[in-house]
């Protein structure tokens, strides 16, 4: 008899478990964001549940990256991803395209004219239409790499932020790093007094024809509003709980930006993620395994990563 109890209690026991770890179904929906004439397209990701539940803006790096973590020449499908662990742990995201990426290409704003506030001004636009939303219990926002920035600068509404992969410094310091870790001193010499000049806030009339790639007369205004921005300065602005998560074999973002981020705020916490890339996945081989990441959309994303930011959205 005591036998017949035990193993039925063990059984009711292994059932409730079985419950409790069943993950939460979710939908995916499409969402316009009207800003006067122009829209911006996302997918708004929302578990299937009854209750208000948090919802995370995830905000996509630099270049022509797209609401999924991709671009047209590599798909590894990273913020999909992300956004899909979320919700099967009860917490909605909304991703987006940029303007001039993906669905929102017809929002581009012509490269003389485009600033760097445009990015700023359009992440603080999704989070008024998040917080409208009477589904919502509270409004988070991720950014990954240089959408960390964006989304510092865009966050003083939001609940909590999220950087993952953020510089630690402002784009001309790091820009001149990648510059001069090339050891070429005539380089050197023909790119940084642009940079300076373009720091300080003016343009540059004459540029050698093949720096045109990255300073261009009708890119210069775009890098001026860019380079006036120091992430250690706008982190400290932010009066809400913030994670930083970086990964040890991240090709582009460095381990001491994290830190530099994290010293800077004292309301921060920080997450090294053992051997996590930019496109937050596992690399266990060399730099050419991390490499091809980039274009893989079978591995999936850090485990380590996704844990930690569910805990901390839920806390």
């Amino acid at each position: 008899m005591n036998k017949i109890i035990l193993l039925l209690t063990v059984f009711i026991l292994s059932f409730v478990n079985a419950q409790d770890k069943k993950e939460i179904t979710f939908k995916e929906s499409p969402i316009v964001l009207k800003i006067n004439t122009d829209q911006l397209f996302g997918t708004l990701t929302t578990p299937d549940l009854t209750k208000k539940y948090p919802v995370a803006l995830l905000i996509s790096g630099s270049g022509p990256t797209d609401r999924n973590g991709n671009n047209p020449m590599m798909k590894n499908n990273s913020l999909k991803m992300l956004a899909e662990s979320l919700a099967k742990n009860g917490i909605a995201s909304l991703r987006y395209d940029k303007r001039g990426i993906g669905e929102s290409k017809a929002s581009a704003i012509s490269e003389q004219t485009l600033v760097f506030e445009n990015y700023t001004e359009d992440a603080k636009s999704w989070i008024n239409l998040l917080k409208q939303d009477k589904r919502f219990s509270e409004v988070i926002i991720i950014g990954h790499s240089e959408g960390s920035l964006i989304g510092m600068i865009a966050g003083a509404k939001a609940n909590k932020f999220i950087s993952i992969a953020g510089p630690g410094e402002s784009a001309d310091i790091l820009i001149k790093t990648q510059i001069g870790s090339k050891s070429n001193k005539q380089l050197n010499d023909l790119t940084f007094p642009i940079i300076d000049s373009l720091k300080s806030g003016n343009t540059v009339k004459k540029v050698d024809p093949m720096l045109n790639s990255l300073f261009r007369a009708s890119i210069q205004p775009y890098l001026i509003s860019w380079f006036k921005y120091n992430p250690q300065t706008e982190i400290k602005k932010l009066n809400v709980p913030i994670l930083i998560v970086q990964g040890n074999k991240d090709l582009q973002v460095t381990v001491k930006d994290a830190e530099l981020l994290s010293q800077a705020s004292k309301n921060a916490e920080l997450l090294i993620v053992e051997n996590m890339n930019h496109v937050l996945k596992n690399i266990e081989g060399d730099t050419q395994a991390n490499m091809e990441s980039y274009n893989n959309e079978s591995l999936p994303v850090s485990e380590v990563m996704t844990n930690k930011i569910i805990s901390f959205i839920k806390k």
